[in-house]
């Protein structure tokens, strides 16, 4: 008999000896509070897949630990989240509670009014997001005091003196008691029952703050026979019905009912000991699994390595580094930091240390050693060689002297104003080096994340594309190939973005979005003051011939009108909707060297902010709005070097 059948006999056989008891979550709505903050209409999509992500983040951390604070997202787009459940609840009536409070904090609305805050009040459990860290707040203007709507029959001068003296004595418990307390009252046979809990964030000061001023809330309740004050940082209810449930209480036991206990405890061991068994095989065997996994992928890298005669010492480049000190640090991406190095010999390098704590980094590793070894083009970054023998994996490239084009366009750096002349020789360049990876290497590679960042530029400004660590192989005999998404937003391809089809033309469209950038001397996700994006305004301005008026007003006129007309013309028909449209990067070259006439373009597929409509039918959640950071088919985490935002 296998190991699960008899496990699974042996948990059936125990649920006859398990009397039934209910369960009650206590999922009843106390209050819902939506804030009225809205995001502006270009941020809501982006805020809302945070929004999404960061609900989905907290639920395994409520079932662990029964509270869980979340931060997801970046700039003013991050959305901050925290949920809890009554600590008198029971795992299970937690998860309950909470996957109902969850469902229903979308009542919100954060899809179609744009609200960036919410909080949800329910008897078993609390959630709240919103823009900004309210982890610290324990008081806040939307607190407040919910009444029950039946007035208590009876004494009420009784009734409320019993309220007043059970909520002051909650609210000098709990927080003597980790925030949390329930008891009750009798007096005059008068029964009131209460509960008070603080939220996990806060500390003991602002517990007794916020039952205090819970207290003064609630207590405007009476005589009404139940009562809620719902705070920032803390709840507390009253009510003459018993709702908590309170495992100190004492129970009186049958004879009959103590064997039974006996009988439950014995059968649980039973089983748990089982259980225990089981999953520790469990465990030891994957952990097996995986350790023999990892050794035949390094066993495999060790030998492209070995083969390669790549292999440099950990030793020898971690002193090239100075042991990687901050002073030699030259920028850090999604995969890695890069840091500059000086050889033995003298050369000087630049040295890529992969971060171990994400999923990709064998697979990054090896594109890197596996694709870019053994190719050789004056606009592609050499690899010079690699160490996978030390702690960290690092490898080894062609120091580029004058950074990456992003810096160029970026307003956090000041960096030199680029000629029209050297903008031109890297267009151009970016585009041979592209084609030697479509058509004339010995394997046809895709790039997948040709940007800004990616083209660095040498001694004499010439491009170098980097990072060939999202690069895709490309079948001879495959006219596409169907893959996790991964790359820039703002640079993929529409079609790649929403089916996972993958050709040459997903690389032909990030270059048209980079020539765009780099003559109009803006990135992709500037915007002017009617809202319209960069590839928007330039075709806008190619309608009506003024394509001109796009082109970077720093350069103050200092260029060939014809020949930056020429490739924005180039990079609209590199963006255009549909791939079949797209040139081929052989052909982008002969079009920027004036040697093949250029073809009218299609409309590329922008966001119409007017109609909020996507031309050409391209799904607008689905290809603009992506999360920075999601899981794609194959559920690997895709950060920087996947799913990048602009």
């Amino acid at each position: 008999m296998s190991r699960g059948r008899l496990l699974l006999l042996l948990l059936q056989f125990s649920c006859f000896f398990v009397h039934r008891c209910l369960s009650d979550p206590r999922a009843t709505e106390a209050a819902r509070v939506c804030s009225n903050t809205t995001a502006l209409p270009q941020d809501r999509q982006t805020f809302v897949g945070y929004f999404l992500a960061a609900m989905d983040t907290l639920t395994p951390l409520i079932d662990t630990q029964r509270y869980a604070a979340v931060v997801n997202g970046s700039g003013n787009n991050t959305v901050y989240a925290f949920g809890e459940c009554m600590k008198d609840l029971t795992r299970t009536d937690c998860n309950l509670c909470f996957a109902q409070c969850k469902t229903q904090v979308l009542r919100c609305l954060p899809f179609q009014r744009g609200t960036r805050g919410g909080r949800l009040f329910y008897d078993g459990c609390y959630l709240r997001y919103d823009d900004y860290y309210f982890l610290n707040e324990t008081l806040s203007l939307q607190d407040m005091s919910v009444c029950g709507n039946q007035t208590f029959v009876g004494n009420d001068t009784v009734f409320s003196a019993n309220v007043n003296h059970l909520v002051r004595n909650l609210s000098l418990e709990a927080p003597k008691n980790d925030g949390f307390s329930v008891g009750s009252v009798n007096k005059g046979n008068v029964t009131v029952y209460g509960l008070a809990q603080c939220w996990e964030f806060a500390n003991r000061t602002g517990c007794e703050e916020c039952l205090a001023n819970a207290v003064a809330k609630i207590g405007s309740c009476a005589p009404k026979g139940e009562g809620r004050a719902l705070l920032a940082g803390c709840y507390m209810r009253y009510s003459t019905q018993k709702f908590y449930y309170n495992s100190t209480e004492p129970v009186e036991e049958s004879n009959r009912g103590r064997h039974l206990a006996i009988t439950l405890a014995a059968t649980s061991s039973a089983v748990a000991v089982v259980l225990v068994i089981a999953t520790v095989v469990f465990i030891v065997r994957k952990n097996l699994r995986k350790k023999r996994r990892e050794r035949k992928q390094l066993g495999a890298l060790l030998a492209t390595v070995n083969k390669s005669k790549l292999n440099i010492s950990y030793e020898i480049l971690e002193r090239a580094t100075n042991y990687f000190h901050n002073s030699n640090k030259l920028g850090q991406g999604g995969s890695g930091s890069v840091y500059k190095g000086v050889l033995p010999d003298g050369q000087v390098v630049a040295i890529k240390r992969l971060f171990f704590n994400t999923r990709q980094w064998v697979d990054h590793f090896f594109n890197e050693v596996n694709l870019i070894s053994g190719i050789n083009h004056k606009n592609l970054v050499k690899l010079l060689g690699c160490s996978i023998t030390g702690p960290e994996s690092l490898l080894v490239y062609e120091y580029v002297p004058n950074q990456s084009l992003h810096d160029y366009f970026s307003a956090k750096t000041n960096c030199q104003l680029l000629t029209w002349e050297v903008r031109y020789n890297i267009i151009l360049g970016t585009a041979e080096g592209l084609t030697y990876l479509h058509e004339e290497s010995n394997t046809r590679i895709i790039h997948r994340d040709i940007k800004l960042s990616n083209i660095l530029l040498d001694k004499d400004f010439m491009p170098k594309i980097a990072d060939f660590g999202l690069a895709r192989l490309f079948p001879e005999d495959k006219t596409h190939i169907s893959t996790g998404i991964a790359g820039t937003l703002g640079y993929m391809a529409p079609e790649y973005v929403v089916r996972g089809k993958l050709t040459e033309k997903a690389d032909v469209y990030s270059f048209g979005v980079l020539v765009i950038e780099v003559v109009c001397g803006k990135r992709n996700n500037a915007f002017s003051q009617d809202s319209h994006s960069i590839l928007q305004r330039v075709w806008s301005l190619h309608g009506t011939g003024r394509l001109c008026e796009a082109i970077d007003p720093a350069l103050e006129g200092k260029f060939q009108e014809e020949e930056a007309s020429r490739l924005l013309q180039i990079g609209l028909l590199c963006v255009q909707a549909s791939a079949e449209l797209r040139p081929s990067m052989s052909l982008v070259v002969k079009m920027i060297t004036d040697n093949h006439e250029i073809a009218q373009p299609t409309q590329p597929p922008f966001l119409n902010s007017s109609s909020a409509e996507v031309s050409q039918n391209i799904p607008p959640a689905t290809y603009y709005s992506q999360p920075e950071s999601y899981t794609n088919s194959s559920g690997n985490d895709i950060t920087n070097s996947g799913i990048e935002p602009r």
